[in-house]
């Protein structure tokens, strides 16, 4: 029993009984969701936002917030589509060049929010409409088709039976997870995070650290948005615009909080399979893709809704319990009798 005790009470609990509710729920409404086809494609599908929540969990982590991951995978998109189909490059060395493309961009929002002071919320949400323009000046707003016939294997390929996008996923959040429980540079997000003044007075560089959280968003902004290449072997300006709100209603759903110092990396996969869950029984109802955003956008609010009022809500429910099981006749203090002209009281004596 003291193993289930403290699994539930682990952060990780909470992700996956959403998880396994929304789960249940469109397995319930719509018997096409088991369906081996359908579950396969859920799993490609997932891994492009799964891999871009890991970076958007390291910038919550901080206290920041990046908005800027959809423009920067569509710029990446169409950089490596542009390079392989227009220019005749490589298709490893454009690999690599829209990778460190990604860490710059990355790098870029770290700078302006860390060392220009301006609030990251307002940085992201200006470069991410700066990417996705550069995105359209270099398509000239069309899609370039027909990358490469070598990007098909990347995404659509198969290990021991298991689709590659598996690979990567578990790969990138064990490395992930691993970074934060046991590299220095992985505490110092927690500390940042949960209190500045007290990091900073501490002697952890600060805004290095927050530089850093960007830098790998960036980074996995950029992997994702080869993955989203090879998956549709094009590139266009218009790719990646579900992954704003996407990877941060993965990392508040997976138990993140956006005040800073807490959050889980394999809770945030959970999180990122129930936005993909969702998302994929929308799209099996043949839901509009407009009340689909709203969806996604309902889903968002309650996250940072729960996240924003989880204490005052566990001190409601703990005053509940209290209130109950002070009201039961069992818990209600015996009142003493009253005594007798001995000295002695009446209990007993019927």
């Amino acid at each position: 029993m003291e193993p289930i005790k403290r699994f539930l009470r682990s952060t990780i609990a909470g992700p996956i009984f959403a998880f396994l509710a929304v789960a249940a729920v469109v397995a319930l409404t719509t018997p096409r969701f088991l369906h081996v086809q359908n579950l396969s494609n859920v799993s490609l599908q997932v891994s492009i936002v799964a891999i871009v929540a890991i970076g958007g969990t390291l910038v919550i982590l901080t206290g920041g917030i990046d908005l800027s991951p959809g423009a920067t995978v569509a710029l990446v998109c169409v950089s490596l589509a542009h390079l392989v189909r227009k220019m005749g490059v490589p298709l490893p060395t454009a690999i690599a060049l829209v990778i460190v493309l990604g860490m710059v961009l990355g790098l870029l929002n770290g700078l302006l929010s860390t060392y220009g002071k301006i609030p990251s919320f307002i940085v992201t949400l200006a470069t991410m409409n700066v990417y996705r323009g550069a995105a359209y000046l270099i398509t000239k707003a069309l899609t370039i088709f027909s990358v490469s016939p070598l990007l098909e294997p990347i995404f659509y390929g198969r290990l021991l039976g298991i689709p590659m996008p598996f690979y990567y996923v578990v790969i990138l959040y064990g490395v992930a997870a691993l970074f934060l429980r046991y590299t220095v540079p992985g505490r110092f997000l927690y500390a940042v995070g949960g209190n500045e003044s007290a990091a900073l007075l501490s002697g952890i560089p600060v805004n290095r650290v927050k530089l850093l959280a960007f830098v790998l968003a960036g980074l996995t902004a950029a992997i994702a948005g080869v993955l989203e290449t090879a998956w549709l072997n094009s590139g266009s300006p218009a790719y990646g615009q579900e992954l704003a709100l996407g990877n941060i209603a993965a990392a508040v759903i997976g138990g993140a909080s956006l005040a800073g110092g807490s959050g889980n990396m394999f809770a945030t996969l959970f999180g990122a399979l129930t936005v993909a869950v969702v998302q994929n029984g929308l799209n099996l109802h043949a839901v509009q893709a407009a009340w689909q955003d709203i969806t996604l956008g309902v889903v968002l609010v309650l996250a940072v809704g729960l996240d924003m009022w989880r204490g005052a809500l566990g001190r409601l429910l703990g005053r509940l319990v209290l209130r109950r099981s002070l009201a039961r006749p069992e818990a209600a203090p015996r009142r003493p009798s009253a005594p007798r002209e001995d000295g002695r009281t009446n209990e007993g004596l019927e």
